[in-house]
């Protein structure tokens, strides 16, 4: 699953970044949403509910200081389209139904119309469209699409006034609750007043009706622009050191001890650019060490080398041809110590070279043929890359009988290709050759000389400049040498 995932997770820092800001602040706003629309039902439904409880408790004292004979013209002018008030004998509500909004309504109308009988139901009824909806929609087996509107049912008991009550209705109403007023005693034994209200439910149409504002998508994309715009800036201002200090660890990987970061960004960035700097610092400080050391060692043992030459001359013929032999092997190695000591050494300037003139005077030098291609000119250290370049080629006119060089280009670098006819070298051995006194196959001439190291000192230039060396056998015999190196202008 995790693989899946991250499979399609874009690669780069800044998107992965920016996806999570979008996610993020599309989730916010849609959970934003539909907080605010069952806010805002609540808050309509409760506005609704305070409009028209403020118009029963203003109606019921004026219904009941007017004549019995006049109360049905107000009853009728103070319905409306939502609410539909009744005056009866008989309550519509027997008793306030057992749910906390009928008992929250009924106690907000008897603390405003105390000491008079109220009782409250909030419910729901389906109108007969609905009901051949659902079954039309089971039939279907699908989930009904429109919710049954809400019905409020309301039942007051209206007062009377002891003072213009007859006798028969006091008789009838003995039983009734009595309080003081300003119109004197009142008994709450009249008619009631039944009030059918009706309203949509408190999760109907609000998403769709916000979604449908156009709001929501405004502030979503002004959101998601701004976000956007300040958190690249930030990831790129953060990411812009990380790839300094990756292309300056490739530079290194290839050998290049002068490659440095600058140290700066947050400060876990500045930390990890000082400590690769000091890493830098330290590992060209011990091949400097290295490298002064194997040239120390070849220098002077040519001294010594030099002496016992002397004085094997003055043996005899018997003695003297071995140790002679032994005494330019050991000459052989020392001046291979001092070349390589010279080859990794970075004293030289960088300049910018044209490789088809260097490669065509070293070509002619040596005979080898050139096939010139596009002129390219590439920042490196001339004297060195000659060097480098020069032992690949005699190696292939020593070992394979002849070189052909060649030079072409691709987006990003130069390659400098060799061709031998020779044996080749067997695949096993094709990381071994690069390792100092490490020579090719035994099938190779012994004494064509050398310590095995040209092609150390080779790899080790070329890595230095910023290329790669690769070899690959040819078929049916022979061998191909690749130089990559990277055009920098």
């Amino acid at each position: 699953m995790s693989l899946s995932l991250s499979r399609w997770l874009p690669d780069g820092l800044a998107a992965r970044f920016a996806l999570l800001l979008a996610t993020a602040l599309i989730v916010a706003n849609v959970l934003a949403l539909l907080v605010l629309s069952l806010e805002r039902a609540r808050w309509g439904r409760e506005s609704r509910d305070s409009r028209e409880l403020e118009r029963i408790v203003a109606l019921v004292p004026v219904l009941e200081s007017i004549e019995a004979d006049l109360r049905p013209a107000i009853v009728r002018k103070a319905s409306t389209r939502v609410a539909q008030i009744e005056l009866s004998k008989n309550p519509l509500v027997g008793m306030t139904a057992d749910n906390e909004r009928s008992r929250s309504l009924q106690q907000r109308l008897s603390q405003s119309l105390s000491p008079r009988k109220v009782f409250v139901m909030v419910g729901t009824r389906r109108h007969q469209d609905n009901r051949r909806d659902e079954a039309h929609q089971q039939n279907e087996r699908r989930p009904p699409q429109r919710l049954a509107p809400e019905i409020i049912g309301v039942s007051i008991q209206l007062a009377v006034s002891a003072r213009l009550s007859s006798a028969p209705e006091e008789g009838r109403g003995g039983t009734s609750t009595q309080a003081e007023s300003s119109t004197g005693t009142m008994l709450a034994g009249g008619d009631w007043v039944n009030i059918t209200a009706r309203s949509e439910p408190p999760s109907q149409g609000h998403v769709s009706a916000l979604l449908g504002e156009g709001v929501f998508y405004l502030i979503l994309g002004l959101s998601l622009v701004s976000v956007l715009i300040v958190g690249l800036w930030f990831v790129r201002r953060l990411t812009q050191p990380l790839a300094l200090l990756a292309e300056a660890a490739q530079a290194a990987g290839r050998g290049d001890r002068s490659a440095r970061v600058p140290e700066q960004g947050a400060r876990e960035v500045r930390e990890a650019a000082a400590a690769f700097n000091a890493m830098q610092a330290q590992i060209a400080r011990f091949d400097a060490e290295r490298t002064r050391t194997l040239g120390a060692v070849g220098h002077d043992l040519r001294t010594p080398i030099t002496s016992l030459r002397i004085r094997a001359e003055m043996l005899d013929d018997e003695f003297r041809d071995p140790m002679v032999r032994t005494l330019d092997e050991m000459t052989v190695m020392a001046n291979g110590l001092v070349a390589f000591a010279r080859g990794n050494a970075e004293g030289e300037e960088v300049q910018s070279v044209e490789l088809n003139d260097m490669l065509s005077h070293l070509c002619e030098e040596r005979g080898a043929e050139f096939s010139p291609g596009e002129a390219q000119n590439i920042r490196a250290r001339p004297v060195a890359l000659l060097r480098a370049v020069g032992n690949l080629v005699d190696n292939a006119i020593r070992y394979g009988s002849g070189a052909r060089v060649s030079l072409e280009r691709s987006a990003e670098c130069a390659r400098i290709i060799i061709d031998d006819d020779g044996p080749g070298i067997p695949e096993e051995r094709m990381e071994t050759v690069f390792e100092p006194f490490v020579r090719g196959d035994e099938s190779r001439n012994s004494e064509t000389g050398g310590a095995g190291l040209g092609l150390s000192i080779a790899l080790s230039i070329i890595r230095s400049h910023g290329g790669t060396l690769s070899m690959h056998n040819r078929e049916p015999t022979g061998l191909r040498v690749i130089v990559s190196l990277p055009i920098t202008e």
